[in-house]
């Protein structure tokens, strides 16, 4: 039997405002456990909530950013269930009426094709506290310095059907956060952690099977594992005979397995109740298209102006402006340089090749954009190769400092000399009178040799298009 599959995300974003959504304490990253927690974020008796304003404008903002209908009036709802890291009792959320409704995301895969997914709802809540489970010889801590950051929480239709359609889903809402500039989607600090929702169902049917959820998948390349290694498990199940229980469960990334936490909870579980202690957040078109004017080109948008502003491959512009880092480094490149194509072939080749190598962002990249746009610049005006350039650059690498210096410093300036490199090619010419009988009997592929001894003479400092030139202008006399 075939078998499709079907995947729904639940993405938490933690938002980048400075203070929790409903008290004044800080949301700084990293500091000593439970130093960030205030009377609210204990659940004192008697302390109220105040609504963070600035999370509910980056919540429409990313609405609108999908084409999403926004909730003229959202509710703050109770999410009751009991954990140590959770210390009221109950999560503030919103369960009816959410700040945003339906909307949708185009994804594009590797084979250059395109899908629509839709995202049900993203709804504003409070994160809970964290569980600290290392060097307490088998007790846990307990840190509420996240107890009340505030989280965006962007649920998608069961739309995907593969895992690579869920990674792509997940790269492209990363994507526009960080154009959007409403959270730093660092996953592995837990500022975008994301849950799949999991079933598999035989192909050509419509009815859903029992999903599973994995929880708090921490990487794009975790996210593909588990849900394959997941889906692989339904399938044998269903296959021997058994049935699949709807359950939470966690991805051991070491194990390369899931592993089942608790049985699933549903709406009912949760007991939700609106909040008392908050009136419905109510806003109009005018608040809406306020805004709206604040929003930045968006990656679809810059990939279609790199298309057509610098002549890119679609291919190219959709990998450059995927990331709002990279698009800024290409763009101040081109600034340099004023060659679009050569800087994306740079930016995407040996600069992301050392980048990958070094596990590091473009941002901490130390070939800043003005010093490769500085290296191409030699390229273009024929100062040096692009063989040579390759040598400058793994110099800039070793922190040599710039082109202009390293080419100085190392005696690196390609000849250009019309009279120096004549007198290359005569000599080579000369040296190999077989080669150049093999030429004048129509063996034109030899030239490369030709070319070979020269630049091997010239130690690849030998302008290598004037070498052509001269060489095919000798040959054929």
């Amino acid at each position: 039997m075939e078998w499709e599959t079907v995947i729904g995300l639940e993405v938490h974003v933690q938002l980048s405002t400075a203070s929790k959504l409903f008290s004044g304490t800080s949301t700084e990253y990293g500091a000593q456990p439970n130093t960030q927690a205030s009377i609210y974020d204990l659940a004192m008796p008697g302390t109220l909530p105040v609504l963070n304003t600035e999370a509910l404008r980056m919540a429409v903002k990313f609405g609108l950013s999908i084409g999403a209908e926004i909730g003229k009036k959202s509710v703050f709802d109770r999410k009751n269930y009991f954990y140590p890291d959770l210390p009221k009792g109950y999560q503030t959320s919103q369960l009816d009426y959410p700040t945003v409704g339906k909307g949708e995301l185009v994804i594009n895969m590797e084979d250059g094709s395109q899908r629509t997914i839709g995202v049900t709802r993203a709804h504003m809540e409070e994160d809970a506290g964290k569980s600290l489970h290392e060097d307490f010889h088998g007790k846990s801590g307990i840190d509420l310095n996240r107890a009340g950051t505030p989280l965006l929480e962007i649920v998608s239709e069961p739309d995907m059907r593969n895992a690579k359609e869920a990674v792509a889903y997940l790269k492209k809402l990363h994507s526009i956060i960080l154009y959007l500039g409403i959270s730093d989607g660092e996953m592995s600090q837990g500022s975008m952690r994301c849950d799949a929702n999991v079933s598999v169902r035989p192909k050509g049917t419509t009815k859903l099977g029992n999903r599973t959820e994995i929880k708090n998948i921490n990487s794009f390349r975790f996210v593909e594992k588990a849900i394959n290694i997941e889906v692989e498990r339904q399938i044998d199940i269903i296959e021997d005979g058994g049935k699949i229980e709807q359950e939470t469960r966690l991805y051991d990334a070491d194990k390369n397995e899931t592993r089942s936490m608790r049985s699933k909870e549903v709406a009912n579980d949760y007991r939700y109740f609106p909040e008392p202690d908050l009136l419905p957040i109510v806003i109009d078109d005018a608040y809406i298209e306020t805004v709206r004017a604040t929003l930045p080109e968006l990656p679809d948008v810059k990939k279609q102006r790199f298309q057509d502003q610098y002549g890119l491959s679609e291919y190219d512009a959709m990998v450059l402006s995927s990331d709002l880092a990279s698009a800024n480094y290409f763009e101040a490149v081109v600034d340099t340089c004023d060659d679009a194509k050569l800087s994306a072939n740079w930016v995407m080749g040996d600069l992301q090749a050392y980048l990958n190598k070094e596990e590091i962002s473009i941002v901490n990249s130390i070939v800043s954009a003005k010093v490769l746009g500085g290296l191409i610049k030699r390229i273009t005006d024929n100062t040096i190769s692009s063989k040579i350039a390759k040598t400058v650059f793994e110099a800039m690498l070793a922190g040599e400092g710039d082109a202009d210096s390293i080419i100085e410093s190392k005696g690196l300036k390609q000849v250009t000399d019309t009279g120096a490199i004549e007198k290359m090619v005569d000599d080579v010419i000369t040296a190999n009178p077989d080669q150049v009988q093999q030429f004048k009997e129509g063996k034109e592929q030899v030239i490369g040799f030709f070319v070979g001894q020269i630049m091997k003479a010239s130690q690849g400092k030998a302008n290598p298009g004037q070498v052509n030139k001269m060489l095919k202008e000798k040959l054929s006399k």
